[in-house]
């Protein structure tokens, strides 16, 4: 099958969370294309419903109505095993607080994904290295997530994401615990490799300065796409 410009389509998706028997609608009535092979950043003030926007393309939750579509798929049509593996497939994630696994290594932690896809050891090796060299750690693979500092941290965390090659690769804050310099080589590195590989980017914020930097910007606020 072609691919078609976008990674992801919205049409009149919502998401109401229940709070204390309250209901809360998070998401109203988005409609959306995203591109493909750009770097895409959705930006808004906390509580501006970008997260959640990020879980249901990146399939870990659902939408109470409307469609996603996620390269190229219904992801409505979908179980929750096949949910799981679609994710695992095409769909990398990088997190605001790294979410690394601290009793693992940054090469392990960067391999991690290759196991759970059963790659062959040899191809898991080149690639997990290839990959760290990228952002720049070779020197820091057998350190543990405690002995490096939140760039690095943050490094390995979008090595990780990288890894396995995917063509969506989504990051929810992924500077905000981060000084003003890491902050700025953080977004570098990732406006780098998503030049170089053509890797889908959709990055969410609430700094506005970032918006300087990019190519496609979508603004969110109260659930909203404006």
């Amino acid at each position: 099958m072609d691919q078609t410009p976008y990674i992801a389509r919205l049409q009149n998706v919502a998401k109401t969370h229940m709070l204390d028997n309250v209901a809360v609608r998070a998401l109203k009535d988005i409609t959306v294309d995203i591109p493909r092979g750009k770097f895409n950043v959705f930006i808004g003030e906390s509580g501006s419903g970008k997260s959640t926007l990020l879980n249901l393309i990146g399939c870990i939750d659902v939408p109470t109505s409307g469609n996603i579509e996620v390269c190229d798929q219904n992801t409505r049509l979908l179980d929750d095993n096949q949910l799981s593996d679609f994710r695992a497939q095409h769909i990398g994630f990088i997190f605001q607080t790294f979410n690394l696994m601290p009793v693992l290594s940054a090469y392990e932690n960067v391999e991690y994904p290759l196991l759970l896809k059963q790659t062959p050891e040899r191809e898991r090796k080149d690639l997990v290295l290839s990959t760290l060299e990228k952002v720049g750690l070779l020197d820091h693979i057998n350190k543990f997530p405690n002995e490096l500092s939140g760039g690095q941290r943050q490094r390995v965390a979008i090595a990780r994401a990288l890894v396995k090659k995917p063509e969506l690769i989504l990051a929810d804050e992924p500077t905000a615990n981060l000084d003003h310099k890491n902050s700025a080589e953080i977004l570098d590195l990732m406006l780098s490799i998503q030049n170089s590989e053509k890797t889908t980017f959709i990055f969410s914020t609430h700094d506005i300065k970032i918006s300087h930097n990019v190519e496609n910007l979508f603004m969110i606020m109260d659930g909203a796409i404006l």
